[in-house]
């Protein structure tokens, strides 16, 4: 299965990106990188996501200033 890698100026979260086998490369208002696995990142906040509004309502979470803490140091995270 081929990776596929989308640019972002936000981390993303997003059912209709699950199964996709995609990296999510992140560039931050303040000039910080990350690339990470959306599918990766997806398992590890699944119940905290599925008791989101946001993501009851739309099927996205999104943040602007950096990756959950929840993921940071774990497999999700690719660089």
């Amino acid at each position: 299965m081929s990776n596929n890698t989308l640019t972002s100026k936000r981390f993303v979260v997003r059912q209709s990106l699950l199964g996709k086998n995609t990296n999510i490369e992140v560039t931050f208002k303040n000039g910080n990188k990350v690339t990470y696995s959306h599918d990766k990142a997806f398992s590890i906040m699944k119940s905290s996501l599925e008791s989101m509004n946001c993501w009851s309502k739309y099927k996205s979470y999104t943040a602007s200033n950096n990756i959950p803490k929840v993921l940071r140091e774990t497999e999700a995270v690719v660089s």
